[in-house]
Order: structure tokens, then C-alpha cells, then sequence
């Protein structure tokens, strides 16, 4: 028999196990995903699912607590409109989870208090959405940094991912290809099923399926989830070893906490951030007809 997974998920632990994994490590992993088109091989909760199983093995082999996953993300508008319109296609139901970016990083900022006002020493916040949502992340975590005790840091899950598929340290990240489904297959194998992969040179955009999804390995996906624990492992130390040095105080306690930080310092620099562009380089909008259009244009009062 397997010998028992030491349980890391806030949401299953009793009271008295959370304590002691505090007390053994002040750690807590927050993390983000999105259900959306991950080709007809893979569950659409694909980018949530990778970084969830990346956590909590991260977690385990490292100390921290891992929070409930967040599936609601970015998406819909500006470049990831144009995106889902050449990559998806026009299909009846979407299937997404999405937010605009003021609603998300707002929900980021609430997350952030739980981490501060129980008195986490360090957070790692880790999305396995992709787009230019993750340099947000870290821009606002900057922004925010100044007015918490809990020391921060953000990443899309493929920046651990540092020696890539073949380790040649190029092949960090794709949408739904070898790489994103080698490491779900690792960790989730019941969300792949490469059966339902289409045959080779059958026209059509196979729901944002990725060109090179046939070379996905799952042993790979083992290699590549032991490389981002091992990498998050030490941006956790980092992290940990800055709380010793600084002893920072916590000073973001209640919801009014919150409010005051996303008007006076979030809010304003939003509609600055990348998510917030029209279109990424060499896009065009959805034109009117498409199931895109409606959102894509970020509004003014955003």
C-alpha cells in the first residue's frame, strides 16, 4: 500500500492540523486558473487544476498551507477576446470563467487580507492562466506590497517551469499543447484523454487545442512538476527568510482595509495594466458578427 500524502489543502484540514502546518510554516499558497477551451483532450479547468497540483506538491515536499483554488479569471476582453476569436472559433457556449481585471484583482486584494490578517509570514500567488495577466499580478503585488506584513510574490506557473519540456530552458509555457497537457496528465491523468485528439491534418481550430499536443508526455509532466517544486521551494525560502529579516507588521485586517487599499493605491493604476490594452501586437478586434465582440472593448469607467 501507498504510503498516506501528508494533506495540505486549507479546506480539508481540522483546526488543529492547520495550526500546526502554520506554526511549521507560515506559508500560504494562493491560487489561480480560468475554465476555458483547452482543445477536446482536456478538462476545461486545465490551467486552474496544473497550478493547483503544482501547489500542493510544492507544499507538501516544502511546508505552507494551500487555499482553495480561484477558477475566475481574466478573460473576454481586449487581446484575450481577439486571442479566443482566432483560436477558439465562434461556438455556441463559451465555457468560460471570466472576470474583467478590476473584479479579479479586486478579489486578489481580499485574498491578500485572509494571508495577512491570520499572520502568514510569506504568500506565493500562482496563476495558470496565461496572457499578459500574470505582469499584472506582479505589478499590483508590487503596488501592494508596501501595505502588508505577509511577504509576496506572483508567477504564472510556467516561469518555475525553467527547463521546459526538453530542458533546453525555451519551452516554458503553451496553451492546451505537449507542455500544459504533459503536466495535467502528470497530475490530474483523468482530465486528459488524448483519444479524443483529432487526426492529424483535420481542418479546424479543435476548441484552442495546441499544434504540437500530440508530442505530450506524461512522464515529462512528472519531470516538469518536480522542476516547479523544486523552484518554488526556493522562492518560498526567499520569501520567508525576508519576513525573518524585516519583521514587517500586518496592518491589512478588515474589509475597510481592503477598500481603502484598492481605491487609493489598486484602483488607480488598473487601467494601466496590460490586461487593459485594446489588442496585443499584430491583432485585430472580433469583428461585430462574432460571439467575441460584446466585451472586448474595455469601457471607460473600467
Amino acid at each position: 500500500m501507498a504510503p498516506e500524502r501528508r494533506e495540505v489543502r486549507w479546506e480539508r484540514l481540522f483546526p488543529d492540523e492547520l495550526e500546526q502546518a502554520f506554526a511549521e510554516c507560515p506559508l500560504l499558497y494562493l491560487v489561480y486558473g480560468i475554465c476555458e477551451p483547452h482543445g477536446p483532450h482536456a478538462t476545461l479547468g486545465l490551467d486552474g487544476l496544473k497550478a493547483y497540483g503544482i501547489a500542493c506538491e510544492a507544499a507538501r515536499a516544502h511546508g505552507g498551507i494551500v487555499a482553495p483554488p480561484d477558477y475566475w479569471h481574466v478573460h473576454e476582453l481586449s487581446g484575450y477576446a481577439a486571442w479566443a476569436c482566432q483560436r477558439v472559433g465562434e461556438v455556441q457556449r463559451t465555457w468560460l470563467t471570466s472576470l474583467p481585471p478590476w473584479q479579479h484583482f479586486k478579489n486578489v486584494c481580499y485574498h491578500l487580507r485572509a494571508a495577512d490578517s491570520m499572520g502568514f509570514h510569506a504568500a506565493l500567488l500562482i496563476t495558470g492562466h496565461y496572457g499578459p495577466n500574470w505582469e499584472d499580478l506582479k505589478t499590483m503585488l508590487d503596488l501592494v506590497q508596501p501595505h502588508i506584513g505577509t511577504r509576496l510574490y506572483g508567477l504564472p506557473d510556467w516561469e518555475a517551469n525553467q527547463p521546459g519540456f526538453d530542458g533546453d530552458g525555451k519551452s516554458g509555457g503553451d496553451h492546451a499543447g505537449k507542455i500544459e497537457t504533459s503536466l495535467l496528465w502528470a497530475l490530474n491523468p483523468e482530465c486528459v484523454d488524448l483519444s479524443r485528439v483529432p487526426p492529424e491534418g483535420e481542418p479546424g481550430l479543435h476548441f484552442a487545442m495546441g499544434e504540437n499536443v500530440r508530442e505530450s508526455n506524461r512522464r515529462v509532466g512528472e519531470r516538469m512538476v518536480a522542476d516547479e517544486v523544486r523552484y518554488l521551494g526556493q522562492k518560498a525560502h526567499e520569501l520567508l527568510d525576508a519576513y525573518d529579516r524585516e519583521r514587517p507588521e500586518h496592518r491589512l485586517r478588515t474589509f475597510e482595509d481592503v477598500e481603502v487599499l484598492w481605491d487609493t493605491v489598486v484602483r488607480p493604476a488598473v487601467k494601466n495594466f496590460r490586461s487593459m490594452q485594446d489588442l496585443w501586437v499584430g491583432q485585430e478586434p472580433p469583428p461585430p458578427n462574432s460571439v467575441w465582440h460584446a466585451n472586448w472593448r474595455v469601457p471607460d469607467r473600467a
